[in-house]
């Protein structure tokens, strides 16, 4: 089951966390367990704040939605020990039409990679050579089917040497009774007595009845009984190698299943390997990759909670698939490649609308949820200051708190209280900031919302000091912060960049890179919008 990501936007606000949390839960609560509340950004203070209040982790962060390997279907062949016989792997392989396995140690990680072509170099080899080395006596008896005849007293664990059949013509050669030969033979008694007395290294002896004296033997020789022919013996032989001595386990390129397909691709062009091993986070093997499995990649599924503009929306969007977009901002520039649900309304919170839908579909949120909708409600809507707050904002936050049974006043006042003294400028900047593109000119504003802006004004050229650098980094043409005062009810705010377009936008004179302006509460409704009308 493939799971649906809810993210808001970056270094997201509470009102965007809370939404993701809301809305997965709303999806799970009617039957779509598949729906999982993501973020793309830092938790702020703030929304620490809240979540620790109501007992709630926040979302697992998401660095970026590209396609990974994860996404794609690939391959779930076998991964094979590396002491299982060469003959079984080849029938695997054979069977599942396969033209590489990965061959694993005891603890299912990668030791190498066997491709039908190793198992053809290693025949060749072996019909060159007619020698086996090392076999282990195990592997040997499973690939001839075969039993061992003197089990009692025989100490061999392993088997090597020349291969050798055992014809009429040939009785008398020194080399069927030599320790380092494997003798093959069929119902032929004297033979095998000779070789038992001359101490040959292996006799497999193929379709015959077995002696009681042979079975009782002391002697060195590993016997071996099959029902095999003599000729499928002196072929099947060879198979008994354990994989792990012909498999490839130099520059083996293996893959990771949170690799970003356009990296792996990149990298399968400049091989030339059947398929790839994908290894998990704890390196163990996971599948096979092939060039095929890239082309037609499954793209990761998302919904969107507090946002619609692609620059503030999470890194890689250009390769998900878009299924919702629930917001309360202008509609902006994400593109989608069919048509989904939108639900964009003018309220003060993304949760204003999330409780709509809630109660359209009949479902009650648990208090924990409730708490945390109430929360973000009074967050976007500063405490119903804001002039972005409407009455549907107010009602639904009523509603909420009475199921939550919390106070909404003191439940503001402990939001934005401010509890950011041992952060650096950097971070408070960071915690609810975003940027705009107007016109060809390129903006980023930062909000903090407090109930006492004497502590972070204080602080003013540490501000400063950080948006200078901003600026001059990422080449913003203005950059703001917005300090705004709860009780106060207005915003004070710094800014780097033309005094000019400050005072044309704001009808404020500025001084010392500062100005204050009562009842701005909003950088949604009164920042943005004034900017707007004098960029465009």
């Amino acid at each position: 089951m493939n799971e649906i990501y809810v993210t808001g936007h970056r270094n997201p606000d509470t009102d965007s966390i809370v939404a993701s949390l809301a809305y997965a839960n709303l999806r799970r609560a009617l039957g779509d367990r598949n729906y999982k509340a993501v973020r793309i950004g830092a938790v702020n203070d703030e929304t620490q704040k809240l979540l620790a209040r109501f007992d709630t982790e926040a979302p697992p962060f998401i660095k970026s939605m590209r396609t990974q390997v994860r996404d794609l279907d690939f391959d779930h062949p076998p991964a094979l020990s590396g002491s299982v016989p060469i003959d079984l792997a080849g029938r695997t392989m054979r069977d599942g039409e396969l033209a590489a396995l990965p061959i694993v140690d005891e603890e299912g990680r990668l030791l190498g990679m066997l491709s039908t072509g190793d198992i053809a170099e290693y025949d060749m080899r072996t019909m060159m050579e007619n020698r086996v080395s090392g076999i282990p006596l195990f592997n040997l008896l499973s690939v001839l089917e075969g039993t061992l005849v003197n089990e009692y007293a025989t100490s061999v664990s392993t088997v090597s040497g020349q291969v050798f059949i055992a014809l009429p013509q040939n009785y008398e050669d020194p080399a069927l009774t030599s320790p380092d030969s494997i003798l093959i033979c069929g119902n032929q008694p004297e033979i095998i007595d000779r070789a038992i007395e001359s101490g040959v290294g292996c006799l497999i002896i193929c379709r015959s009845d077995i002696r009681p004296e042979w079975a009782e033997t002391r002697a060195s020789t590993c016997i071996i009984s099959t029902p095999l022919t003599a000729r499928r013996v002196s072929r099947f032989i060879f198979q008994a190698l354990p994989v792990e001595k012909i498999c490839a386990k130099e520059n083996i390129i293996a893959f990771h299943l949170d690799d970003y397909v356009d990296d792996v691709r990149e990298t399968m062009l400049e091989s030339r390997f059947r398929a790839y091993p994908i290894l998990d986070e704890e390196e163990r093997v996971a599948g096979t990759l092939a060039r095929f499995h890239l082309l037609r990649p499954r793209r990761k599924q998302v919904v969107l909670v507090d946002h619609n503009e692609a620059a503030q929306s999470v890194p890689g969007l250009e390769q998900v698939e878009i299924l919702e977009i629930i917001d309360h901002h202008r509609l902006a520039d994400i593109q989608t490649t069919q048509p989904i649900r939108v639900r964009n309304e003018p309220v003060g919170s993304t949760n204003t609308i999330l409780t709509a839908m809630y109660q359209e579909n009949g479902v009650v949120p648990s208090p924990k949820i409730a708490g945390l909708m109430a929360g973000a409600i009074l967050s976007d809507t500063v405490m119903f200051k804001s002039p972005t707050c409407t009455k549907r904002d107010i009602a639904m936050a009523q509603r909420l708190a009475r199921i939550a049974k919390v106070d909404l006043e003191e439940l503001g006042r402990s939001l934005f209280s401010f509890g950011g003294a041992d952060k650096s400028a950097e971070e408070l900047f960071r915690g609810d900031y975003k940027e705009f593109h107007i016109s060809g000119q390129n903006l980023a504003v930062s909000q903090i919302t407090c109930a006492d802006a004497g502590q972070l004004l204080d602080r003013k050229e540490e501000f400063l000091d950080h948006m200078r650098q901003l600026k001059k980094k990422q080449g913003f043409d203005l950059v703001i912060l917005m300090i705004t005062d709860v009780l106060q009810e207005g915003t004070w705010m710094l800014f780097i960049g033309s005094d000019e377009t400050i005072q044309q936008a704001f009808s404020v004179t500025p001084k010392n890179n500062q100005i204050f302006l009562k009842g701005v509460m909003s950088r949604k409704k009164q920042i943005i919008p004034m900017l707007t009308a004098l960029w465009g």
